[in-house]
């Protein structure tokens, strides 16, 4: 489950979960709560309801029952989508068959202008290897001159963004693309395998299995640039696809990424030793086995001495443009981190070492895994009424007892305790380097995000003060006060928003200002490019 679940446990617990029905009605998928409303109430929510005390709301009936129905992912998908509030085709199953609907029948009747659904499954090059979309076209215009790109994050799917597809597919010229990460989602799900055999080279090589597919599904698709928004762990991710193929996006949006700050005991973790395909790799070494200490790679005498800002050790970047260099040893030596180590629960990094996920867990327990599950979308999903809450729950759980593909990607990017192995404030100037103007970015937090906020603070805080590469007699810096800042054009854009009343998943518990923040990120993309062209740029 999501890098969150394994982190924290906090907030209330919600009403019990209930199983879905096994069968979705085509064109118009309910979710059991749904039918067992009254008639004429299909909008009206209650939230009346008492809520139960516990870890597991779920009872263990009810696990076993959804356990045995073992609704398909497809199913669980389209109950969600089912909120949107207009019509939407069913998931696609087939890669040679999608499936399209319009929002309104007749399509003319769509308010905010025709619009029209698609569900597909994307073949890639390779084996078993494909991508599930869901996109936005605005019919009634000529084809889109800009694309809007979104990908989730840990272990969710396309269908979590279902809050924001009417907003965000509403402005003129722009069409909607949300991907199913490889091997996440409904996404084919082919082996993970590592062929590295440096920790450097372990790194990039599970990067690029996400990025690298994402850029093929664009030739696919034949866009040339696009705007790409990513939430959490799909955000680390989108800053890696911009530094890799910078000249293929126009700005790029992080909504609560991981993997921003650094850590001094994450950048040396140790990374799992074993290859995995599509296996759990045997746990050959015993608990006591398992290094414990805070940075294993210094000597324990050392551990307590002082360590100064101006001995500090940093990472250098080389000159290919996707590894980074660690601080030596020798820089190391004598140096205390300069924040004290946060306590990791010691199973937490046994199972984190062993490369065991947490979907793992899941699909071990059997007709406990719908109860386990039950612990994390109750609290995860709390602010939301009922019913979404529960079809939530319902696709959580039927994607997390698939198969396991990327999720063993995880323990390579991140170490125990959700920090970056590379974190992405060591690049983060590479963000205006890059391409002539630098890409813009725009750092989103929920108000009582568990992401750290400071993160996003220190990335904008290097972005600009790192110096534009612009040609000569340009006027490449387009931002108005809200991307200067203090550096008042000297440097790059970028800029922090804060989603009021939201958590890590802002785009859902704040989904109104979330919407209104990217649409208004959408037509400064427009802007940009009119003042572009108004300077023959």
């Amino acid at each position: 489950m999501p890098v969150d679940s394994c982190l924290r446990s906090d907030g209330p617990s919600r009403q019990p979960l209930k199983p879905i029905a096994r069968s979705v009605r085509a064109h118009a998928p309910r979710s059991a709560m749904a039918s067992q409303r009254a008639p004429g109430a299909e909008g009206a929510t209650s939230r009346n309801v008492k809520l139960p005390s516990g870890i597991f709301p779920l009872s263990y009936k009810e696990g076993f029952s959804q356990w045995w129905t073992a609704i398909s992912p497809a199913a669980a998908e389209a109950a969600v989508l089912r909120f949107l509030p207009f019509r939407s085709p069913l998931p696609a199953v087939s890669t040679s068959n999608p499936n399209t609907e319009a929002t309104t029948s007749p399509p003319n009747e769509d308010p905010h202008g025709p619009r029209e659904c698609t569900s597909k499954l994307v073949p890639l090059p390779g084996k078993d290897r494909s991508l599930n979309e869901f996109s936005i076209t605005r019919t009634a215009e000529p084809p889109a001159k800009n694309h809007l790109v979104m990908l989730h994050g840990y272990g969710a799917g396309l269908a979590f963004f279902y809050r924001n597809y009417d907003a965000l597919s509403r402005v003129p010229g722009w069409k909607v693309w949300s991907l199913d990460l490889l091997g996440y989602g409904r996404s084919s799900r082919p082996n993970f395998t590592i062929h590295a055999k440096d920790a450097q080279g372990k790194i990039t090589e599970a990067e690029d299995w996400f990025i690298d597919a994402l850029e093929e599904w664009r030739k696919i698709k034949g866009i040339d640039k696009f705007t790409l928004l990513g939430h959490s762990f799909g955000g680390y991710l989108s800053v890696r696809y911009c530094l890799k193929y910078p000249e293929r996006v126009n700005k790029v949006i992080l909504a609560s990424p991981v993997g921003v700050p650094e850590d001094p005991y994450a950048i040396r973790q140790e990374l799992p030793d074993e290859n995995v395909e599509n296996k759990q790799p045997a746990l050959v070494q015993n608990q006591g086995d398992i290094v414990t200490q805070s940075n294993p790679n210094l000597p324990t005498s050392i551990e307590n001495q002082p360590r100064g800002p101006s001995t500090q050790a940093s990472a250098t970047i080389s000159a290919s443009s996707s590894v980074v260099s660690l601080p030596s040893l020798e820089t190391s030596v004598g140096q205390k981190p300069a924040t004290p180590r946060r306590v990791i629960p010691k199973w937490l990094a046994y199972l984190w070492d062993a490369n065991i996920s947490p979907f793992s867990l899941v699909r071990w327990s059997g007709p406990l895994g719908p109860r386990l599950v039950s612990g994390w979308t109750s609290r995860r999903f709390n602010a939301l009424p009922p019913e979404e809450s529960q079809a939530l729950h319902n696709y959580a759980y039927s994607l997390f007892r698939q198969r396991g593909s990327g999720e063993y990607a995880l323990a390579y990017v991140l170490a125990p305790g959700a920090y970056a192995r590379r974190p992405l404030i060591w690049r983060v100037q590479d963000l205006v380097k890059k391409v002539p103007g630098g890409i813009p970015s725009v750092w989103m937090y929920g108000e009582v995000d568990w992401m750290d906020v400071a993160g996003g603070f220190a990335a904008e805080e290097k972005i600009r003060s790192t110096a534009l590469d612009c040609p000569s007699g340009s006027n490449a810096f387009m931002g108005g006060e809200e991307w200067r800042g203090e550096a008042r054009g000297l440097g790059g854009e970028a800029k922090v928003l804060i989603v009021k009343k939201a958590g890590h998943h802002l785009y859902l518990e704040g989904a109104e200002e979330f919407n209104a923040m990217v649409v208004h990120e959408m037509k400064d993309v427009e802007r940009r490019q009119k003042q572009c062209q108004a300077n023959g740029l």
